[in-house]
């Protein structure tokens, strides 16, 4: 329960000092006229690093300390953070001025880099917690508790929008009396200070001017603080602390023979590189990943555009999305485990067909009432957000938690690749087929991931049975060739 708790609050504070780059975006738009395209391009490198940050720490964290590693990620996160706060001092000290073209771009090239690295830092946060979890929960009860730790990034990053704006709303300094910072705003605003709403709006930023700043340096304090939270409150494994390994969780590893066991590269092949399950999973997770961030990502569009809706309705139709989402996920653990006894690959074949089933109606029935159509879109979320989080727990499981984080960059690879396939390709298709047509891609994709979920229907729980098998065949490998040592002798 300590490790639970400890590692929820620690990543839940991981989003805070990632999603308040999404809060502070309009205010420095407003200071600096920094255009959409730039943040496009900043945001979207910043996503292909994170998901590279996660693959390669994964092999990180299984050969050291997951407790010191998460502790430190999130240290320098704080640090990204409170140099991106103070980018605006060192792009003036870099170039002599403070403002113009010259200071902009550095500003904007300073950005790039602090968001780019705060990224590869945010990579290091989801490894340690897929190398401790199965340390300290056995595989029958994973699929339960994970599932309800995985709610803790939508309930970190709900906080820090929260928070952020906030601090948007209520910080910085009062320059609404100042008619060059209120024609800056309107210039950078492309507004009409002579209409009514748009003042209001040029306003609003200048009598908070600067208060973007606060979004990262209150964060930063926080992950700070969040960093020695984890240092002192999570152990590695049970048998840092004198407690013996979970009952069933044995890998087969021992200190045997002087300590003689086979190469890391060895145990990695046989539990990750060379696992069909591992390799089933991955592919699986594109297909989760693109009909997760096809609906998400473009759902407000989406709603707006084709069926009509106002913003306000479309909003509250992806919140509810991600409402459901939440209830979902905990839902599809509790139903691996008590249902399905742990074997979460047979939940995600029936959450994916439900989802598609749920899609099905919320697109073939344009009609519907609104609050109608956004409930069959909620079950959809309720369905698809089962499998983003239990591919992670049934890939620490099948790879032992001695190759779970390795395991489980692998899978986020791929993951992302399928964020990146959605973000690009719906787009491309919403403009030449129109948004209908996006959405039976959506589905197609769905039912594809279904059939790769039940391709694997009679795997195993998990793999520690493979895995005490490499260990007794290595052992035997190693007799062998000490008993020909002692015939040449």
């Amino acid at each position: 329960m300590r490790t639970i708790v400890v590692s929820m609050i620690g990543y839940a504070i991981y989003y805070f000092v990632r999603k308040n780059f999404s809060i502070a975006m309009p205010g420095l738009t407003a200071q600096y006229g920094i255009s959409n395209t730039s943040f496009g391009i900043v945001i979207g490198v910043g996503s292909l690093i994170y998901g590279l940050s996660r693959f390669v720490n994964g092999f990180i964290v299984d050969r050291f300390s997951a407790r010191v590693i998460m502790a430190v990620g999130l240290l320098l996160c704080a640090a990204s953070n409170f140099m991106f706060g103070f980018g605006v001092n060192i792009s003036s000290w870099i170039t002599g001025v403070d403002s113009g073209p010259d200071f902009i771009n550095m500003l904007i090239m300073l950005m790039a880099v602090t968001i780019v690295l705060n990224q590869y830092f945010q990579g290091v946060g989801y490894p340690p917690c897929a190398r401790l979890l199965p340390s300290w929960i056995h595989p029958s009860q994973l699929a339960t508790k994970m599932s309800i730790w995985n709610t803790s990034h939508s309930i970190g990053a709900a906080a820090a929008v929260v928070v952020c704006g906030y601090i948007m709303g209520t910080m910085g300094r009062d320059l609404s009396g100042n008619p060059e910072i209120i024609q800056t705003i309107a210039a950078n605003l492309n507004l009409d200070p002579s209409d009514s709403e748009h003042m209001k709006t040029i306003l609003s930023y200048a009598s908070h001017w600067d208060a973007w700043k606060w979004c990262f340096w209150l964060p930063a304090c926080l992950a700070v603080c969040g960093a020695l939270w984890l240092y002192v409150g999570l152990r590695d494994d049970p048998r840092s602390v004198g407690l013996p390994e979970l009952p069933g969780t044995h890998t087969g590893k021992s200190d045997a023979k002087g300590g003689k066991t086979p190469s890391r590269g060895k145990f990695l092949k046989a539990m990750v590189w060379t696992n069909r399950w591992i390799w089933t999973l991955c592919i699986a997770n594109i297909f989760v990943y693109v009909m997760r961030m096809g609906i998400l990502d473009w759902g407000p569009k989406f709603l707006t555009e084709a069926r009509n809706m106002s913003i306000e309705d479309a909003a509250w139709s992806v919140g509810a999305f991600e409402i459901f989402a939440i209830i979902g996920t905990i839902f599809a653990g509790w139903a691996t485990d008590h249902i399905f006894h742990g074997k979460a690959h047979r939940m995600c074949f029936v959450c994916m067909a439900l989802a598609v089933v749920f899609m099905g109606i919320f697109i073939m029935f344009p009609g519907l009432p609104i609050i109608v159509s956004t409930l069959f879109l909620a079950m959809a979320g309720f369905f698809i957000y089962g499998p983003q989080a239990l591919i992670g727990i049934a890939s620490a499981n099948h790879a032992t938690k001695e190759a779970s984080a390795t395991a489980n960059g692998l899978a986020g690879i791929f993951g992302y690749f399928g964020s990146f396939v959605s973000a690009i390709g719906i787009g491309i298709v919403a403009d030449r087929w129109g948004w209908n047509m996006v959405f039976y891609i959506i589905i197609a994709v769905g039912i594809l991931g279904a059939l790769t979920f039940i391709s694997m229907w009679m795997a195993p729980r998990d793999g520690y049975a493979r895995s005490n098998r490499f260990y007794e065949e290595q052992e035997a490998i190693d007799g062998l060739h000490e008993g020909e040592s002692h015939e040449s002798k």
